[in-house]
């Protein structure tokens, strides 16, 4: 099967476990369901659900046994794009080419709808029959991935640096926060499903940091070169927040230059495992060369 119709199908798997696990619009409290719904449906690149089910795919791993995983990360990035948009964050009003959820409801409601997305994900995980010594493993990276020694700890430093140049030791340790901390947490509860080992393990670490890194450094670039409308979100934020970017510490020049020496640290780290991670390379390369 072709790299593009595993993608196909799991983003097909995605969608259909999402509706199943998301609350009925229609029943009370109907504005907070609608809100939720509005922000973990309405499209993306499902990039963190991919790399569950291509970590897991290198080791055979059941589709079915990743599919709780799948969507946890899921909602917890979709939590994460509700509270990133409202007013005290990045105060944005564009998601996804439509309006942000506290835009498309109220602030109050994108709050509830951002935290009831974030237990849902633990819920659905501690749903799933899973073996319990997996199903331990796999919440705790997902909780260390989201809390302060994750996300949440790269957004209260991205909030911290806001209106000051920071080195680039320090941008490149909150983004390997902000947002490599979920990308690794996905990639490896794959591999944990697939019952990877310890070496395995770590070799998919070394990849996920390095893609989560050029994740952003690729967005950075997006945030200066595209559209709006391509992007389906605002251009031009970072420099109107006067924050520190990889272009603006690099220059375009080295920002690409940046995301070259990332590209080759993704191929070494899955270089052991051959023709079997070509699903999990193809996602490292589509966070380098992709469009929005």
């Amino acid at each position: 099967m072709t790299t593009d119709a595993l993608f196909a199908g799991w983003i097909a798997r995605t969608e259909q476990q999402l509706q199943a696990a998301l609350p009925d619009p229609e029943t009370a409290p109907r504005r907070l369901h609608q809100a939720m719904r509005h922000a973990a449906l309405g499209g993306g690149k499902r990039m963190r659900p991919l790399l569950v089910h291509a970590a897991g795919h290198l080791f055979d791993a059941d589709p079915a046994l990743l599919d709780a995983p799948a969507v946890a990360v899921e909602l917890v990035h979709c939590y994460s794009l509700v509270h990133d948009d409202l007013p005290a964050m990045d105060d944005d009003d564009l998601r996804r080419g439509r309006p942000t959820t506290h835009v498309a409801f109220d602030e109050a409601t994108a709050i509830l709808a951002g935290d009831a997305l974030q237990t849902r994900a633990f819920e659905v995980l501690a749903a799933e029959p899973l073996p319990p010594t997996l199903a331990v493993a796999c919440l705790r990276t997902l909780a260390g991935a989201s809390g302060v020694a994750g996300m949440c700890g790269g957004q209260a430093l991205d909030i911290d640096a806001t209106g000051r140049a920071q080195p680039l030791d320090d941008l490149k340790h909150m983004h390997a926060l902000k947002t490599g901390a979920l990308i690794r947490a996905a990639v490896r509860m794959g591999a944990l499903c697939g019952g990877a080992d310890e070496t395995q393990l770590a070799r998919l670490d070394a990849f996920a940091d390095a893609l989560g890194l050029a994740f952003q450094v690729r967005d950075d670039i997006l945030d200066v070169e595209a559209s709006s409308e391509q992007l389906g979100k605002t251009a031009g934020k970072d420099a109107a927040q006067d924050k520190s970017t990889f272009p603006a510490l690099l220059g375009m020049d080295g920002a690409r230059a940046q995301l070259e020496t990332l590209a080759a640290t993704m191929r070494d780290a899955l270089a052991p495992f051959g023709t079997r991670a070509g699903a999990l390379a193809a996602l490292g390369e589509l966070a380098i060369h992709r469009s929005h």
